[in-house]
Parts: C-alpha cells; sequence; structure tokens
C-alpha cells in the first residue's frame, strides 16, 4: 500500500485556521516550511505521497526532487496552498525535478520564482494537475521565462492548470514526446501556450487569452530533437493583444502583439476547430525561421551571448545546424472559427503597422511569410481548408515586394 508523508504535523493544526476560501494576501499568515519540506523531498521513498496543507508558505531557496519514482506532490488546491519564492535568494526555480520517473504535481500554487516556477527534465512521466503558477503584480520582462517548464521529458500531461505572467511562455514543452496538453488557462504571458521541438503533442480543450500570442509552435535549431506531429484543436485562443514584454533577444519577442496562434518552422502540424477571435494582428501565422532570423538582425550578436535563465534566443548561425530544416511543412489548417471584430492591428509591431497599411479595417486572418525550401511546392507547405477568410502572402523573400491574397495554391485539394 502507497506509504504517505506527512510533514510537520504542528502545520496540519495551523492549517486550520485558513479560511476555506482564498484570504486577503496582505493578510495572510505566511509560514516557513521551507527546510521541513526540503527534508519531506530529499527523504521521500518511491511510491510516497508528500502532502502539503491549505495555507501560505514562504521560500527563499529552490525546492528540489531528484531520482525518485511515483511521488505525487500535493496540495490543499489552487489559492488553498500557495507556496512564494518572492523573497528567492538561491536558486532560479521554484520547484526544480530531475531524473525522475511518474511523478504528479497537483492542488497548490507556486509563484513568483526567480526563474522558472516549476522546472522538470529528464523525467519519464510528469503530470501536472491543477496547479496554479505566476508572477503577480505586473507583469515585467523580469519575470521568469516559464511558469510550467517540462524539457527533456516522456509521457507529459499537463491538465486543468492556470499559467500567468511568463516573460516567454506559461504552458511551455521543449525537446520532450508524447505531450498532452489540456483543459488548461493562459493569460497574460508574452506565450499562452508553447510546444518547442516536440514530438506527438495534442494541444487541445485550452484557453489562452490576452497574451501577446496564443499558442506557439516552435521548431527552433541546435537543439537535442526536432519537432513534428503536433495536434492543435478546440482551443479558445481570444483577444491574445497583450504588449510583448520579452527580454531582448528571446525567441518570441518576435511575437507581434495580436497573434492568435503562430507555427514556426514545424512538421505535420494539424490545426483544426479552434475559436481564434479578436486576435488584432493576425489569426494564424506560419512562419520560417529565415525570416526570425531577419526580424532580428539588429539583436543577433546580443541573442548569442550567453544569458542565465532557460529562454530560448534567437541563433542568428542557425544554417550551422546541417540538420535542422528551417521552413515548415505539411500544415493543416480547418474548419477554424477565425474572426476579427477590431478594425486595426496592433501598432506595436511592424507587422501590425504593415497591416494597418496595406489592409486598412481588415487585418488578415491567416499569414505566410513566404519562404520555401528550395523545390517545394506551396501544397507541400500549407493545406488551408477555410472559407471566408482573408489570407496574405508577405512574399517575405523579395522584401514584400508581391504581397498579396492570392490563396488558389494553397487550398486543400
Amino acid at each position: 500500500m502507497q506509504r504517505l508523508l506527512y510533514f510537520l504535523p504542528i502545520l496540519l493544526l495551523a492549517a486550520c485556521n485558513f479560511e476555506s476560501e482564498v484570504a486577503d494576501r496582505s493578510n495572510a499568515g505566511w509560514q516557513n516550511i521551507e527546510k521541513d519540506l526540503q527534508t519531506a523531498l530529499i527523504m521521500a521513498n518511491d511510491g510516497d505521497t508528500i502532502n502539503i496543507p491549505e495555507g501560505y508558505f514562504k521560500f527563499t531557496k529552490s525546492l528540489l526532487l531528484d531520482e525518485k519514482s511515483n511521488i505525487v506532490f500535493k496540495g490543499a488546491g489552487i489559492d488553498r496552498t500557495v507556496l512564494s519564492f518572492k523573497n528567492q535568494q538561491e536558486g532560479a526555480e521554484g520547484l526544480k525535478i530531475a531524473d525522475c520517473k511518474n511523478i504528479l504535481l497537483e492542488g497548490f500554487t507556486i509563484e513568483d520564482a526567480a526563474g522558472d516556477n516549476i522546472k522538470v527534465t529528464d523525467t519519464d512521466g510528469i503530470t501536472f494537475r491543477k496547479v496554479k503558477a505566476q508572477w503577480t503584480g505586473k507583469v515585467s520582462e523580469k519575470n521568469g521565462a516559464y511558469a510550467l517548464y517540462p524539457v527533456l521529458c516522456k509521457n507529459v500531461l499537463i491538465e486543468n492548470c492556470i499559467a500567468i505572467g511568463s516573460s516567454d511562455a506559461g504552458i511551455y514543452v521543449g525537446q520532450s514526446d508524447s505531450v498532452i496538453i489540456r483543459n488548461n488557462e493562459a493569460y497574460q504571458n508574452v506565450a499562452g501556450i508553447e510546444s518547442e521541438n516536440s514530438n506527438f503533442v495534442e494541444i487541445y480543450g485550452n484557453k489562452a487569452i490576452n497574451n501577446t500570442g496564443g499558442i506557439l509552435v516552435f521548431d527552433l535549431p541546435g537543439l537535442t530533437q526536432y519537432g513534428e506531429d503536433i495536434k492543435v484543436y478546440n482551443n479558445e485562443v481570444r483577444e491574445n493583444n497583450h504588449r510583448n514584454f520579452a527580454p531582448a533577444g528571446n525567441i518570441v519577442g518576435v511575437v507581434p502583439p495580436g497573434t492568435g496562434i503562430m507555427v514556426l518552422a514545424t512538421r505535420n502540424v494539424d490545426i483544426y476547430e479552434n475559436e481564434i477571435i479578436d486576435n488584432r494582428s493576425v489569426g494564424l501565422a506560419i512562419i520560417s525561421y529565415e525570416l526570425v532570423s531577419a526580424l532580428s538582425e539588429e539583436e543577433t550578436e546580443e541573442g548569442n551571448a550567453e544569458q542565465e535563465g532557460s529562454a530560448q534566443r534567437v541563433n542568428s548561425n542557425y544554417d550551422l545546424d546541417e540538420d535542422y530544416n528551417p521552413y515548415p511543412s505539411d500544415i493543416k489548417i480547418r474548419q477554424n472559427t477565425i474572426s476579427n471584430d477590431k478594425w486595426f492591428a496592433t501598432f506595436q509591431h511592424d507587422f501590425g503597422k504593415l497591416f494597418n497599411f496595406k489592409y486598412p479595417f481588415n487585418p488578415p486572418d491567416i499569414v505566410f511569410d513566404g519562404f520555401m525550401a528550395e523545390g517545394e511546392t506551396p501544397s507541400e507547405i500549407l493545406c488551408i481548408d477555410q472559407k471566408d477568410i482573408h489570407f496574405v502572402n508577405l512574399d517575405a523573400p523579395n522584401d514584400l515586394e508581391n504581397m498579396n491574397e492570392n490563396m488558389e495554391e494553397f487550398v486543400c485539394e
């Protein structure tokens, strides 16, 4: 039978003093359980459950869980168990998990880590369930990059979670295989939800609202693997018009405010039955890494410099990765609801200004940058099965000289 690991029994009594609903933070009785919780993580045996009572708890160092199997880390619920790293002095992450197997994180709020709120690496079987990860106060480029950050993992499930205020991506999965991201909410991040260099990913049933970009599917050079086989469906991607507050040189800094869904240099992506509503600049963008590099020429020196933190940077030497394909291919866009009642694209980005100039009162629903691999045909890149939409081909390889609205060669046969 699974053994339950309860730490600090006295805290269980203290927890009774907290009301069942969220209390005013300014009057919350913040407690310090740092040493005891870290000890519980170190001493846990495989199969243990670590229960954290209801309450407000503050930490000055990262919590670490290494080389464990079948561990449950469980609070009393979102906004009932609150782990705050606002005064963090050591470490970058709030909770860092590495080299584990079958870990369940459930029922708590974690906030204000110096770097990522929760980072999980080299783990086979990681579930985030009913976890809220956020940065409180006004959004800032000083916020951590990722709220929920599994990387180099297998069998990832993120469900019924909330991510707020990330300077890169709220809900992120990178260089991982077999991933499900479902029924989550992402608000006020640069990217609400992002799949990066990952395979066999399903993103569905989520709400991405008031981010810079709602959902991103990226494939970047120089990493351990490339990504493909991504499904993005039945999501609500609405009003992602937040200003871009990514630090200079970060790859997500190229995302224009007002972007619903963006696919960058990824293969075999199926985007269907989403509600893509009132994203001011573009509902759905399909772009290559060549465009990213061109947009970031002034920042390449800074982008290639070493930087503390986990966010991916613009790589001006992407062509040195001989196995990397900078062009998207086999992108299917079908049966989405794409609409935009906003008359003007954002004026916070050059592409928004361009759309306002070229297509006043009618920002595009779908944009393709025009870059293609040698010998590739339009139908191999993009298959669109949508009616009554505004499509724009930027013709970026020719400096926008022949920007056009001709969608016929991209329509699915």
